[in-house]
Protein backbone atom coordinates (compact mmCIF):
# COMPACT_ATOMS: atom_id res chain seq x y z
CA UNK A 1 0.00 0.00 0.00
CA UNK A 2 2.62 2.14 0.48
CA UNK A 3 4.35 1.65 -2.68
CA UNK A 4 1.43 2.40 -4.54
CA UNK A 5 0.97 5.64 -2.84
CA UNK A 6 4.29 6.75 -3.71
CA UNK A 7 4.00 5.91 -7.32
CA UNK A 8 0.72 8.49 -7.22
CA UNK A 9 2.91 11.02 -5.82
CA UNK A 10 5.55 9.92 -8.35
CA UNK A 11 3.35 10.26 -11.44
CA UNK A 12 2.23 13.23 -10.01
CA UNK A 13 4.91 15.23 -9.35
CA UNK A 14 6.33 13.95 -12.65
CA UNK A 15 3.18 15.15 -14.91
CA UNK A 16 3.82 18.38 -13.03
CA UNK A 17 7.27 19.13 -13.89
CA UNK A 18 6.27 18.19 -17.86
CA UNK A 19 4.11 20.24 -17.75
CA UNK A 20 5.77 23.09 -16.51
CA UNK A 21 8.25 21.75 -19.18
CA UNK A 22 5.94 21.98 -21.57
CA UNK A 23 4.88 26.05 -20.54
CA UNK A 24 8.52 26.93 -20.55
CA UNK A 25 9.52 25.96 -24.27
CA UNK A 26 5.84 27.46 -25.59
CA UNK A 27 7.47 30.74 -24.11
CA UNK A 28 10.26 30.67 -26.22
CA UNK A 29 8.33 29.85 -29.26
CA UNK A 30 6.77 33.62 -28.69
CA UNK A 31 9.41 35.75 -28.33
CA UNK A 32 8.49 39.42 -29.40
CA UNK A 33 11.08 40.30 -32.18
CA UNK A 34 13.75 37.98 -33.54
CA UNK A 35 16.34 37.80 -36.46
CA UNK A 36 19.99 37.81 -37.41
CA UNK A 37 22.78 39.73 -38.64
CA UNK A 38 26.14 39.92 -39.88
CA UNK A 39 28.89 42.52 -38.62
CA UNK A 40 31.39 42.89 -41.05
CA UNK A 41 34.18 44.41 -38.45
CA UNK A 42 34.34 44.75 -34.55
CA UNK A 43 31.77 46.73 -33.28
CA UNK A 44 30.84 48.45 -30.03
CA UNK A 45 27.20 47.88 -28.77
CA UNK A 46 25.99 49.54 -25.01
CA UNK A 47 28.47 47.94 -22.82
CA UNK A 48 29.01 44.72 -25.06
CA UNK A 49 32.14 44.32 -27.82
CA UNK A 50 31.05 42.40 -30.63
CA UNK A 51 33.84 40.81 -33.02
CA UNK A 52 33.20 40.38 -36.74
CA UNK A 53 30.58 37.27 -37.50
CA UNK A 54 27.16 36.36 -37.70
CA UNK A 55 24.96 36.44 -34.89
CA UNK A 56 21.15 36.28 -33.88
CA UNK A 57 18.91 37.90 -31.97
CA UNK A 58 15.49 37.69 -29.91
CA UNK A 59 13.43 40.22 -27.97
CA UNK A 60 11.64 37.97 -25.42
CA UNK A 61 9.00 40.64 -24.57
CA UNK A 62 7.31 43.26 -25.77
CA UNK A 63 7.07 45.05 -22.65
CA UNK A 64 9.40 48.52 -22.03
CA UNK A 65 12.49 47.07 -20.96
CA UNK A 66 13.52 46.17 -24.98
CA UNK A 67 16.26 43.82 -24.29
CA UNK A 68 18.10 41.50 -27.05
CA UNK A 69 19.74 38.50 -26.46
CA UNK A 70 22.57 38.44 -29.20
CA UNK A 71 23.91 34.82 -29.30
CA UNK A 72 27.29 34.65 -32.11
CA UNK A 73 30.10 32.43 -32.49
CA UNK A 74 32.61 33.85 -30.19
CA UNK A 75 30.54 35.44 -28.09
CA UNK A 76 26.57 36.24 -26.32
CA UNK A 77 25.34 39.11 -25.06
CA UNK A 78 22.99 41.22 -23.60
CA UNK A 79 21.64 44.30 -24.53
CA UNK A 80 19.52 46.65 -23.40
CA UNK A 81 17.69 49.81 -25.09
CA UNK A 82 18.68 53.44 -23.43
CA UNK A 83 15.64 54.64 -25.36
CA UNK A 84 12.55 53.98 -28.01
CA UNK A 85 11.07 55.73 -30.74
CA UNK A 86 7.77 54.92 -32.36
CA UNK A 87 8.87 57.10 -35.30
CA UNK A 88 10.98 54.25 -37.56
CA UNK A 89 12.98 56.01 -39.64
CA UNK A 90 13.70 53.03 -42.07
CA UNK A 91 11.47 51.34 -44.10
CA UNK A 92 13.77 47.62 -43.27
CA UNK A 93 15.19 46.54 -40.42
CA UNK A 94 19.11 47.35 -39.87
CA UNK A 95 21.43 48.74 -37.35
CA UNK A 96 22.84 52.15 -37.88
CA UNK A 97 26.87 52.43 -36.41
CA UNK A 98 28.59 55.53 -35.80
CA UNK A 99 32.41 55.95 -36.00
CA UNK A 100 33.67 57.50 -32.69
CA UNK A 101 37.11 57.57 -32.86
CA UNK A 102 37.81 54.50 -35.10
CA UNK A 103 34.97 52.50 -33.39
CA UNK A 104 32.35 51.15 -35.14
CA UNK A 105 29.47 51.72 -32.55
CA UNK A 106 25.67 50.57 -32.73
CA UNK A 107 23.77 54.22 -31.93
CA UNK A 108 20.25 52.51 -33.58
CA UNK A 109 18.52 49.62 -34.34
CA UNK A 110 15.54 50.33 -36.80
CA UNK A 111 12.40 47.82 -36.19
CA UNK A 112 9.82 48.29 -38.61
CA UNK A 113 8.18 45.20 -38.15
CA UNK A 114 7.01 46.08 -34.69
CA UNK A 115 7.34 49.80 -35.10
CA UNK A 116 10.18 51.06 -33.47
CA UNK A 117 13.71 52.42 -33.14
CA UNK A 118 15.49 51.70 -30.38
CA UNK A 119 18.69 54.00 -28.71
CA UNK A 120 22.04 52.86 -27.49
CA UNK A 121 24.22 54.05 -25.32
CA UNK A 122 27.25 55.72 -27.42
CA UNK A 123 30.36 56.77 -25.97
CA UNK A 124 30.99 60.82 -26.89
CA UNK A 125 33.12 61.86 -29.59
CA UNK A 126 36.34 63.54 -28.44
CA UNK A 127 36.65 66.92 -30.05
CA UNK A 128 40.57 67.34 -30.69
CA UNK A 129 41.33 70.27 -32.50
CA UNK A 130 41.11 70.23 -36.05
CA UNK A 131 41.32 65.97 -36.53
CA UNK A 132 39.17 64.95 -38.51
CA UNK A 133 36.80 61.89 -38.01
CA UNK A 134 37.89 58.81 -40.16
CA UNK A 135 35.27 56.23 -41.36
CA UNK A 136 36.42 52.55 -41.57
CA UNK A 137 35.72 50.88 -44.91
CA UNK A 138 33.77 47.40 -44.62
CA UNK A 139 35.41 44.78 -46.72
CA UNK A 140 33.98 44.78 -50.23
CA UNK A 141 31.97 41.53 -49.75
CA UNK A 142 29.54 43.07 -46.29
CA UNK A 143 26.63 43.47 -46.49
CA UNK A 144 26.71 47.35 -45.14
CA UNK A 145 25.93 50.61 -47.00
CA UNK A 146 27.62 54.05 -46.33
CA UNK A 147 25.19 56.32 -45.44
CA UNK A 148 27.27 59.56 -44.55
CA UNK A 149 30.74 60.30 -43.29
CA UNK A 150 31.02 58.29 -39.92
CA UNK A 151 27.52 56.11 -40.27
CA UNK A 152 27.13 52.80 -41.90
CA UNK A 153 24.24 50.72 -41.64
CA UNK A 154 24.47 46.94 -41.31
CA UNK A 155 21.15 45.14 -42.77
CA UNK A 156 19.26 42.95 -40.33
CA UNK A 157 17.01 40.10 -41.61
CA UNK A 158 13.98 39.95 -38.81
CA UNK A 159 12.83 36.26 -38.99
CA UNK A 160 9.32 36.96 -37.27
CA UNK A 161 7.47 38.08 -34.47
Amino acid sequence: MTWARHLKSFTKVGLAALALGALATSGNAQNAYQGKFTLPFETHWGSATLPAGDYTFTMSSANSSYTLYVRGEKVNAIIRATATDEQVVSSHAQLNLVDIADVQTVETFDAPEIGKTFSYWTPTQKHTGHKEAHQKTAPQTAPATQTSENRTSIEVRATGR
